[in-house]
């Protein structure tokens, strides 16, 4: 048993390496990574859409790279905003690692890039351990997942520098408690913003944007509670990262996988 501890720690740390070195080198040529995690069906891939448009509006130069088990489906949505857009098939991989990441934007990210949106596969479980040297995590959440959300995910909602409601132009049908699900986040990451958006009304387009151009100055993102209490480490900008689990993942035929997936890339531009 020691010996798969071991095994895991092994592969964190080596990620955690590779996280470390990506950082440096987006941050010396200006680029900020902001790292979206969600459930599936959370409205993460229409809010991006909406962000890039912004982003081309203003000026800023940005990119995003989509992950997904299967599909170029959120690919060839972001690229209708006209912005550098790479798809990732991660053939049953359930995230993305920060090796992975650096390999996928050799020779792809252009130079200016002031902003790479790094859309995670859909899932609040693998991705939260995996730190992929952004300058922002990003937590969504739909307002049809429940208030309890944040509670039955506390290490993804616990490592959030920003957690992001969607969908809350429905928020009144569903009945979305607000104040539930702002008080259960704040149960796990006391302090951290909780921001309202709506990519159908265009509530709160823009958050992304803005928070991550100020987290790649070095504006101060928030420093959750539970990476600093964890056995977590401070790379260079102020940000934590813990790690709760072990990563050998059973995907439903009895059989534990390592993290060597093969991975298909599909470029739009």
């Amino acid at each position: 048993m020691c010996r798969v501890v071991d095994l895991r720690q092994a592969v964190l740390a080596k990620n955690d390496e590779a996280a470390h070195t990506l950082r440096a080198e987006l941050t010396a040529r200006g680029t900020a990574v902001v790292n979206l995690l969600s459930s599936p069906g959370s409205g993460k891939t229409a809010l991006l859409e909406r962000e890039l448009l912004l982003a081309r509006e203003r000026g800023v130069p940005v990119a995003a790279l989509t992950a997904d088990l299967a599909t170029e489906n959120d690919a060839v949505r972001l690229a209708r905003s006209g912005v550098p857009v790479k798809q990732v098939l991660t053939d049953g991989l359930c995230h993305l690692e920060a090796g992975m990441l650096g390999r996928h934007l050799d020779g792809w990210l252009p130079e200016d890039t002031r902003i790479l949106f790094v859309e995670n596969v859909g899932n609040l479980v693998c991705p939260a351990s995996y730190d992929l040297g952004e300058s922002l995590r990003v937590v969504l959440a739909s307002v049809t997942e429940g208030e309890d959300k944040p509670l039955k995910y506390p290490t993804a909602f616990g490592l959030a520098q920003l957690v992001v409601v969607t969908k809350t132009d429905i928020a009144e049908a569903v009945e979305f408690d607000e104040a539930a699900f702002r008080a259960n986040v704040q149960r796990v990451n006391p302090g951290v913003e909780v921001a309202l958006t709506s990519a159908r009304a265009g509530e709160g387009v823009g958050v992304l944007l803005d928070r991550t151009l100020a987290a790649g100055t070095g504006a101060g993102a928030h420093r959750p509670v539970m990476a600093r209490a964890q056995h977590g480490h401070t790379h260079g900008h102020g940000h934590t990262h813990g790690h709760e689990h072990g990563h050998d993942h059973d995907h439903g035929d009895g059989h534990a996988h390592q993290h060597a997936a093969p991975q298909r890339v599909v470029q739009t531009r």
